[in-house]
């Protein structure tokens, strides 16, 4: 017998909604998933499947076949594997949900696979047909059948207890407890039925004994399962339920069959085994299958959930980064100008010019470092409350302020070509400030050991319909070309000193204005990074 799930999109929608490592035992186990639309047509098909070749059997069920001598261990062998793995199965399902409901069903399974045993070794013709033999075997088989349903109606009975109401003795000791009571049970069976065919008077045939008892047997076993198809039906919530259903109705396709024909070694005795059992194999493999995609599905779940607590320490990794990068330079322009005010100060007679000068500039990073601050958590949070028109020309002439006298230290020649007419996009200033200082301080940085005029032009234009363009090209060693489409990862550098956050902050302040960012090979050498926002 098996279980099955839900299809896969109501998995995966159902997965959406809770964490790998939290998820509700609701939307795990398949003893309480309700079953899909998909795996209800995949019964109804079974049952029809198992009906229309009751149909056509019915026709043949009396032809004789003769005794075929390979079948009933093959059956047996077949019956006992597929209930002791299905026992198994449901037994692992009680192990999590600690539920009797599906302890009883459990106890079932294994009450099934027990009685397989001495059923087969019983068997008349299998070793020699004794009249005693027959009569045991005839008992063996009247309580398997009349056991399972049984169990199943148990487990209906049982389905709908109040989960708080569930014991919280050790699983442990009730998986060991279910075992031992369906192994005494099903020896005190055996015993039983050994010791009634000793006790039944010897001047009654055995055999005429029995007969006279069978149809009693069938009718209480038909009736049992109908019951139990009839309790399954009403209290229907689960797979559990659906291919339980559909057991129960190969198992009463066997029974239909058994009754008709009323002797062995006909078509409808051999087809009557074989359709109970192609059902409870085609159950268990559909519960194997469905058990390997939840642990697929959990295996998955374990594997993004590592994945994104790695990209939760990534992110913090490359915030850490950010901020040190970011806060780098107006606190190297903090401490340099305060160096340069203490010397104006420690002169002989003290330039207070000069002094005063310095600490205007100081001020001027300390105020920068702080729109730094602001504008990495406008960032972060996605706001967009700082946001106005600005102007890209008066924007690259304020930086190129900034970054003046490191120009003028490294001899880089500035030209500029702006587009007077060019519209204005939406952004922060301060983010859009520091994308510019970041890819003109690398331009500055990538000249530095170049023995050709070092050339740092600037442009911006119209790149298409309500797009602003501005661009930065140097006449530096340049970027190898396997590398372009690197350099703007986290981490990624190709400077021995460097932390590799630079361009990639660039490309999140650009992409976060809904623009887009890209470098490419110079003309005559070097590298031109160019940006394009959108002006509406």
């Amino acid at each position: 017998m098996a279980q099955s799930s839900t299809s896969p999109d109501t998995r995966a929608a159902k997965s959406a909604a809770a964490p790998a490592a939290v998820v509700d035992n609701q939307q795990v186990l398949l003893s309480t998933l309700p079953p899909s639309r998909g795996q209800k047509r995949l019964a109804l098909a079974i049952v029809l499947v198992l009906l229309a070749a009751l149909c056509v059997t019915t026709l043949f069920a009396t032809v004789p076949l003769g005794y075929l001598k390979a079948f009933i261990p093959a059956y047996a062998t077949a019956v006992f594997v597929v209930s002791l793995i299905t026992s198994a199965l449901l037994f692992v399902q009680f192990y999590i949900v600690r539920s009797r409901a599906l302890l009883t069903i459990s106890a079932g399974y294994l009450f099934i696979a027990l009685m397989t045993i001495p059923w087969a070794l019983t068997f008349p013709d299998l070793f020699a047909e004794t009249d005693r033999t027959s009569t045991i075997w005839g008992l063996l088989s009247r309580v398997w059948h009349l056991g399972f349903p049984l169990f199943v109606i148990g487990y209906a009975l049982l389905k709908d207890e109040d989960a708080s109401t569930r014991r919280q003795n050790s699983i442990s000791f009730g998986v060991l407890a279910g075992a031992a009571i369906v192994v005494v049970v099903a020896d005190a069976v055996i015993w039983l039925a050994t010791t009634t065919s000793v006790l039944i008077p010897s001047a009654l045939p055995l055999s005429m004994t029995f007969e006279r008892s069978q149809t009693y047997w069938n009718g209480a076993i038909l009736l049992l399962t109908f019951a139990a198809l009839a309790l399954l039906w009403s209290r229907r919530r689960s797979v559990l339920d659906l291919w339980l259903m559909v057991v129960m109705c190969g198992w009463l396709i066997e029974l239909c069959l058994i009754v008709l024909v009323g002797h062995r070694y006909v078509v409808g005795w051999y087809a009557a085994r074989v359709y109970s059992l192609i059902s409870a194999t085609i159950v268990l493999c559909i519960f194997l299958s469905e058990t390997a995609l939840l642990y697929a599905r959990l295996a998955r779940s374990i594997m993004e959930q590592n994945r994104e607590r790695e990209a939760r320490l990534m992110t913090m990794d490359v915030l850490s980064a950010s901020i040190a990068h970011e806060m780098n330079q107006p606190l190297a322009s903090v401490a340099t100008n305060a160096d340069a005010g203490l010397r104006w100060l420690t002169r002989a007679k003290p330039d207070l010019d000069e002094v005063k000068s310095a600490l205007e500039q100081i001020r001027s990073s300390a105020h920068r470092a702080s729109g730094l601050i602001t504008s990495i958590r406008a960032m972060i949070k996605k706001e967009r409350r700082n946001r106005s028109p600005v102007d890209l020309n008066d924007l690259a002439n304020e930086v190129l302020a900034l970054v003046s006298g490191e120009l003028q230290r490294q001899r880089v020649l500035v030209e500029l070509h702006l587009d007077e007419h060019l519209p204005r996009p939406e952004g922060d200033r301060v983010q859009l400030q520091q994308v510019l200082i970041n890819l003109i301080t690398n331009a500055i940085e990538a000249m530095a050991d170049s023995q050709r005029p070092r050339i740092l032009r600037i442009r911006t234009a119209v790149d298409q319909p309500n797009r602003a363009l501005i661009a930065v090209e140097d006449t530096g060693t340049g970027i190898d070309p396997e590398n372009l489409h690197r350099i703007f990862n986290p981490l990624f550098t190709t400077k021995s000193d460097g932390m590799g956050m630079g361009l990639s902050i660039c490309r999140s302040i650009v992409e976060g204005h809904h623009g887009r960012i890209w470098a490419s090979a110079g003309a005559a050498g070097g590298t031109v990074f160019q940006l394009a926002l959108p002006t509406e």
